[in-house]
């Protein structure tokens, strides 16, 4: 007896957007990184289109963030406090396909570096890689409109991912993306409606939807991932089923969260029933990430290399046997 799959339809598609400019384009990256562009849920390749693979990047910071776990310092502890040297060996030893330039130094309360010291920061990762970059800042208003002005000033061009904008901050970022031409992340706490309100309001202002990139705030395992999950599911089944204003390529930080929580950084001998640190550190950003590909993920943001690794290497093995079915 023969059985044939049910397949679903879908009438909307997830949008396509790219990241990075090669010299043709006006930038300096050597390739791109076009995300998005889904025609049915997650690795479902029986019933749409994926041309695009979900990408991995790695972050590197502008100062050594205080928490930053033991088990990650047998890997950059050299070049922790060097922005450009981590992000080359991001590239080349660990292979990131995008490198986030987190600018925390920038807040008033974390060392209130000035705009001109982060735009020289995130000029040292370019001059180091030739990938596309993540630009990632901070919640203080007043101080990241500063920042993120003076960085998109002096990537012109170049096409970064300008992580992010919240509904209560969004004008300044928004038009000097579009005045120096680089993406945006649109960031919503957790809630449908106000990530579409988001896209609404920069739409609004003429930002070019195929520039956006959304951004649900996700949680990490054991803090809230199973409501996580169920937003990004929503979103994208909302954006499948033809609503435009939530059918952009979604963003999540699996590295940034993890690495917050307890069970990532408590040692050992305190809870020897968790097990290695190091290993617990790694699955614990692996279970994340790979939870939320399901929902519809097209671009992660993580910090262990074994963790980095493994995930990349699922996607490309899901995406192969794509060709092969």
């Amino acid at each position: 007896m023969n059985f044939e799959i049910p397949k679903e339809v879908n009438t909307g598609k997830v949008a396509e957007v790219t990241i990075g400019a090669t010299s043709e384009q006006g930038g300096t990256r050597s390739h791109t990184v076009t995300i998005g562009g889904s025609t049915s849920l997650p690795f479902h390749f029986f019933e749409g289109q994926h041309p695009h693979r979900p990408a991995v990047a790695m972050e590197v910071f502008d100062k050594t963030p205080k928490k930053y776990l033991d088990s990650l310092m047998d890997y950059f502890g050299d070049v922790i406090d060097k922005p450009g040297e981590m992000a080359k060996k991001c590239v080349d030893e660990y292979g990131a396909e995008l490198i986030s330039v987190r600018l925390e130094g920038t807040h008033p309360e974390k060392g209130d570096k000035s705009a001109e010291e982060a735009a020289e920061t995130v000029q040292q990762v370019l001059e180091s890689v030739r990938v596309p970059l993540i630009i990632s800042g901070h919640s203080h208003f007043e101080k990241i409109n500063k920042v993120m002005k003076k960085v998109c000033e002096v990537t012109e061009g170049e096409n970064c991912l300008i992580n992010y904008v919240e509904t209560d901050n969004y004008k300044t970022i928004a038009a000097a993306c579009i005045a120096y031409k680089h993406t945006l992340v649109a960031q919503s706490p957790i809630d449908v409606n106000l990530a579409k309100q988001l896209n609404i309001l920069l739409t609004d202002m003429n930002f070019p939807p195929e520039r956006i990139v959304m951004d649900p705030l996700t949680s990490t395992l054991g803090y809230g991932l199973e409501y996580t999950y169920s937003i990004m599911e929503r979103i994208r089944n909302d954006g499948l089923a033809g609503d435009k204003m939530l059918a952009f390529p979604m963003l999540i930080n699996p590295g940034y969260e993890s690495f917050r929580v307890k069970e990532t950084w408590a040692p050992e001998k305190e809870y020897p029933d968790w097990g290695n640190l190091e290993q617990r550190a790694a699955y614990w950003e692996i279970a994340t990430a790979m939870s939320l590909l399901l929902t519809g993920t097209e671009l992660l943001i993580m910090y262990h290399p074994r963790a980095f690794e493994v995930v990349k290497n699922k996607i490309i093995e899901m995406y192969e046997s794509k060709k092969e079915s």
